[in-house]
């Protein structure tokens, strides 16, 4: 039987497992000194990306030892400390129960199972992803961030609120460090490919590709695609070479692919960080992931953070890439709060989504606090300046420095023309909003009627989600989505709820845009509602009994949710 945690023993040093996928890790983490060593053996594939039978081989081999190796670590620190030399060297064992490989990891619970029954200590449990945040909110010393992970096979945003976390965005398809990776696959080069793109960007300059975000969500399929075409014309062995410039049949070279891939990826990235913490007013932005060791993706956090005020983190890349030392440092918040596992229900969990977890470490507010706008005010919002003045709005995207400026001036123009266009076209099938007075595309102004006293995050009531619903169901079977619906997006009066911003919307009959319209409006309310499961129920039926494809719409929405962008 494994020990549990008890109150008036705090912890003094943890071990932490971590196997998801390529690195077999172990590390101990000293909570008095906040002193962590961290030992890994990274499983390095030959060619290509990662292969699971070969990962878990790799991690049944290289686990004992890098454990061993930890525990010896704690034996010494132990040693150093004067403590019991007949007790344990550590005070509990956590490892990573997901997500990730099945195969690897089974290999690492099965190996902390074993380290917590032989010691007598108890066992955690940590979520990969959950862990990758924790580390960047503990080192920093932010009270309550947004976090971007951004990892090989995970993408999303997350936010605290009511005791879990909360995703408030994420990829649509697949992670964005194995985007890269099959990309880089296509030329040859080996695992991993993100510092190779990396390397070849130097030389790069910048040309058109595709850019999907989604409210908060992002897609990667449609960037990678193009990459491919782009470089089609260099064969493997050339485009895997020292990094002078080559030219495909279609006269880009793969040093301007890659460029180009960077700058538009990770701009899509930092965009949803942004229109994170415009949703949630937040002022502090935490990183996770293997790829946020690339420096480009760093600069481009920084810069939007220096640009509204916000504060940003980046970890040092080891506690970037896949470790045991976020692992361990997790598993002492988890054990001093007493959240400990049976080892028979310590099974693994390959799709463990990070807002499943409960956070019970930690207490306080949720992350950011809003109120409406008001006459007179200057407000900004995710990517505009808005002042409201005399009963007018006036709205300014400002260029983002962190974008280049090519994808900035294209991205500023077609959606402040999108914006004035669908805003109108809304009112004319019926959907409350602002009558617009002005609008410059070149430089990015919009001027139209101030409509509501607050957001709908203020104000959030079943009768105005259910208002929403109807609205979005109007537009959907009127040909186009808002594209952005978040709760920050609709705004309340005394009677009327008007949707504003339709700078992401465009003209689409396809019922799975309709269905990531529906997804977008409800992860905002998971992100800023207390009772976000009957909110999201009003709103589904309310859609369901106005659109002329409610049913199907839904059914869509339900394979949208049930996608496993973690396996």
């Amino acid at each position: 039987m494994v020990s549990t945690a008890s109150d008036d023993a705090p912890a003094r040093r943890i071990l932490g497992i971590e196997g998801t996928a390529w690195a077999a890790s172990a590390a101990v983490y000293d909570v008095e000194a906040d002193d962590v060593i961290i030992e890994t053996d990274a499983y390095q594939p030959d060619s290509g990306g990662i292969h699971p039978r070969e990962a878990a081989e790799h991690m049944r081999e290289a686990i004992p030892a890098v454990v061993e190796d930890a525990l010896e670590d704690a034996r010494e620190q132990a040693d150093e400390a004067g403590d019991d030399p007949d007790g344990a060297p550590v005070d509990a064992v956590a490892f990573s129960r997901g997500p990730g490989l099945g195969p690897c990891l089974r290999i690492v619970a099965t190996a902390a199972r074993a380290i917590a029954q032989r010691l007598d200590v108890p066992l955690v449990g940590v979520n990969h992803m959950v862990a990758h945040l924790e580390i960047g909110r503990h080192r920093s010393g932010f009270d309550s961030p947004v976090c971007l992970n951004a990892s090989g096979a995970n993408a999303h945003v997350l936010g605290y609120r009511n005791g879990r976390y909360r995703v408030l965005g994420e990829t649509m398809d697949t992670g964005v460090g194995n985007a890269i990776d099959k990309f880089t696959r296509h030329l040859g080069w080996s695992h991993p490919g993100g510092p190779k793109v990396e390397e070849h960007a130097k030389d790069g300059a910048y040309i058109d590709m595709p850019y999907v975000v989604k409210g908060m969500d992002f897609s990667f399929s449609g960037i990678m695609s193009a990459a491919k075409q782009a470089v089609d014309g260099v064969p493997a062995s050339e485009a895997s070479g020292s990094g002078s410039a080559r030219q495909s049949d279609s006269g880009e070279t793969v040093e301007d692919v890659c460029y180009s891939l960077q700058e538009n990826i990770f701009a899509m990235l930092t965009e949803v960080s942004e229109r994170a913490l415009s949703l949630t007013d937040a002022d502090e932005l935490v990183l996770g992931g293997g790829v946020g060791q690339n420096e480009r993706l760093r600069a481009m956090l920084e810069a939007m953070c220096d640009q509204r005020g916000a504060d940003f983190y980046a970890p040092e890349p080891r506690f970037l890439r896949d470790n045991a030392g976020m692992i361990a440092v997790l598993g002492a918040k988890m054990y001093a709060a007493g959240d400990t596992i049976a080892v028979e229900d310590s099974t693994v969990r390959p799709d463990f989504r990070p807002d499943e977890v409960p956070v019970t470490w930690r207490s306080g507010e949720s992350v950011g606090s809003w109120a409406g706008s008001r006459d007179g005010e200057t407000v900004q919002g995710a990517e505009a300046t808005v002042t409201v003045e005399n009963g007018r709005v006036r709205k300014r995207r400002n260029p983002r420095t962190y974008r280049h400026p090519t994808l900035d001036e294209r991205l500023r123009t077609e959606r402040t023309r999108q914006e004035a266009r669908l805003t109108s076209e809304a009112r004319g099938v019926g959907v409350p909003t602002p009558v617009v007075f002005d609008v410059d595309p070149r430089e990015g102004v919009l001027v139209f009627e101030h409509v509501g006293d607050r957001d709908l995050r203020a104000n959030l009531t079943v009768d105005r989600v259910r208002d929403v619903g109807r609205h979005l169901a109007t537009i959907h079977d009127g040909g186009f989505v808002h594209g952005d619906p978040t709760t920050r997006n609709v705004r309340t009066g005394e009677e009327r709820t008007y949707l504003i911003d339709f700078g992401l919307g465009y003209y689409t009959d396809h019922a799975e845009d309709h269905a990531m319209d529906l997804h977008v409006f409800e992860q905002s309310l998971t992100g800023t509602a207390d009772d976000a499961d009957r909110l999201r129920t009003a709103a589904e039926g309310a859609y369901r009994d106005e659109s002329e494809r409610g049913g199907t719409v839904l059914d869509r929405l339900r394979e949208i949710e049930g996608r496993g962008r973690y396996q």
